[in-house]
């Protein structure tokens, strides 16, 4: 499906979401977009139409609230007739280590995270059964492969979740149903704005969502990008004891 479908992004007014629907509107997709801070998403929905003269409709949208998933979502199925490929991309990097009195973090990102991500799976999902086909695409982690430790812990387990809502629908078979999990790695964006900027294998916004688009375009049912160093040391971060998992990320 490449080109002259309809992507539905969310989280898509900054970050990895905004860069990727630049790519598929340069791939020939139209977009519905959708993020909490509508005054960047406007802008870049602008950016786009002229620059590729795709079609791209915008909304407001805070994941946490069900409800609001559900309006949206088939509002733009109302609006474009179809959506061909949902991309669960909205996330928040927030996080403290257990029991230090961030409590309030922690509960944050899982809502964010993993809460909102079921939200719009469940709408997603009643729109492909209607449709009888659909791509279904998570964002996860390379964080989700093993416990992570202090801020990162709540953050890599909401990502793990992610992950796990992939491979039980796939294990669904449900008629016309694609899911893929994408597990990007160290990739600059806002989120990790404030981390050091020679973190080891950290790669530039452009380059980093390449890798995920092309993994998305090729319905992967899972991909650890962008693929070197993150396919081996994918493998590694399973197999090897946590105490040399914290020397590698």
């Amino acid at each position: 499906m490449t080109g002259g479908g309809v992507v539905l992004i969310t989280g898509a007014s900054a970050g990895l979401g905004e860069e990727m629907a630049r790519q598929f509107a340069a791939l020939g997709y139209d977009l519905a977009l959708c993020a909490r801070r509508t005054d960047r998403l406007d802008v870049l929905a602008e950016a786009i139409r002229r620059a590729t003269g795709r079609r791209v409709e915008t909304a407001s949208l805070d994941v946490t609230d069900a409800d609001a998933v559900d309006k949206v979502f088939h509002g733009f199925a109302d609006s474009f007739g179809r959506i061909d490929r949902v991309i669960v991309n909205a996330g928040i990097g927030k996080g403290a280590p257990l029991g230090t009195g961030r409590a309030d973090a922690n509960r944050a990102t899982a809502m964010t995270n993993f809460v909102g991500a079921l939200a719009q799976c469940e709408a997603a999902l009643e729109i492909f059964r209607h449709q009888r086909r659909g791509h279904l695409v998570l964002i996860s982690s390379m964080s989700a492969l093993r416990g992570m430790r202090r801020s990162m812990t709540t953050y890599a387990a909401t990502k793990a979740g992610v992950a796990a809502i992939a491979e039980g629908l796939r294990s669904e078979r449900i008629q016309g149903l694609d899911v893929s999990v994408i597990y990007p790695g160290y990739i600059r964006s806002e989120m990790n704005a404030h981390v050091e900027q020679k973190t080891r294998f950290m790669v530039d916004t452009e380059t980093g969502v390449r890798a995920m688009v092309q993994a998305i375009e090729k319905r992967r049912i899972k991909a650890y990008v962008p693929r070197w160093p993150w396919v081996p040391l994918g493998a590694a971060m399973k197999l090897l004891p946590l105490r040399i998992v914290r020397r590698l990320v």
